[in-house]
């Protein structure tokens, strides 16, 4: 969501229009974007909010990011951080964010921000797919041992499922739709809500039924975050850049 509420409001409609009755957020509710409150105060509401690492630095430090996203994420943290006179909203918000848990499991299922071996922290790539010889890579290989049959995660920002043969399919090659094989295991990147980076600037969120996976990809007003974020002069404006070409 990366605290892009315009991009958040028109995704969570659409899953209201749709009768969805389960909500689960892989992290990263915040950082880059202009409204941290309002996004924590929606995603209060799903089922199930992971901590992503952005979440984890606000509360922690930001360790090894680039000075964009710790520009971002100290500002981050002024807004949420409570002092000993806040009320006691902002101490809510707060306690939402140091208690996010790392992973959640349900049947075969496995929900993560990162990885598998790295819940917040570590970036499953296409790339990581790719190899000279044509060999499953051991990172792949590792992470699969971890799965019990599909692993969803986030961090990338780039949608795309990879199977463990270490094929990587993005969603326009199969119409945004993908039957989950029963005896096959499967890493679904639900790309992102708030800061799609695959070339496509309109949200991206992820609909499971059954076995079946379908993206949708959703138009919001990036104009308005993106001149959000630009009247906010700790954020770069290069956070409000790349909204438009979902880079």
């Amino acid at each position: 969501i990366h605290a892009n509420f315009e991009a958040l409001r028109v995704v969570y409609q659409d899953i209201e229009d749709k009768g969805i009755r389960r909500i689960i957020c892989l992290g990263d509710i915040i950082g880059y974007g202009p409204d941290p409150v309002a996004c924590i105060d929606v995603a209060r509401n799903f089922d199930i909010n992971l901590r992503g690492n952005h979440e984890e630095a606000v509360v922690n430090g930001a360790f090894g990011f680039n000075p964009i996203a710790k520009e971002a994420i100290d500002w981050t943290r002024n807004q949420l951080k409570p002092t000993w006179h806040s009320f006691a909203p902002k101490r809510a918000r707060w306690e939402i964010i140091k208690e996010l848990p790392l992973t959640y499991k349900e049947g075969g299922f496995l929900f993560v921000h990162g990885s598998p071996r790295d819940p917040t922290m570590e970036y499953i790539l296409k790339s990581d797919t790719e190899d000279l010889f044509g060999e499953i890579p051991a990172k792949i290989r590792e992470i699969f041992t971890l799965i019990p049959w599909v692993c969803f995660v986030g961090h990338t920002h780039s949608p795309g499922i990879i199977t463990e043969e270490s094929r990587f399919f993005s969603p326009v090659e199969f119409n945004g739709t993908f039957d989950l094989e029963e005896g096959k295991k499967f890493i679904i990147n639900v790309g992102s809500v708030g800061q799609p980076r695959d070339g496509d600037n309109r949200a991206c969120y992820v609909i499971l039924d059954g076995s079946l996976v379908s993206y949708l990809r959703l138009e919001y007003d990036y104009v308005r975050t993106a001149k959000k974020i630009r009247s906010i002069s700790q954020l770069d404006d290069r956070n409000a850049d790349r909204l438009e070409f979902g880079t």
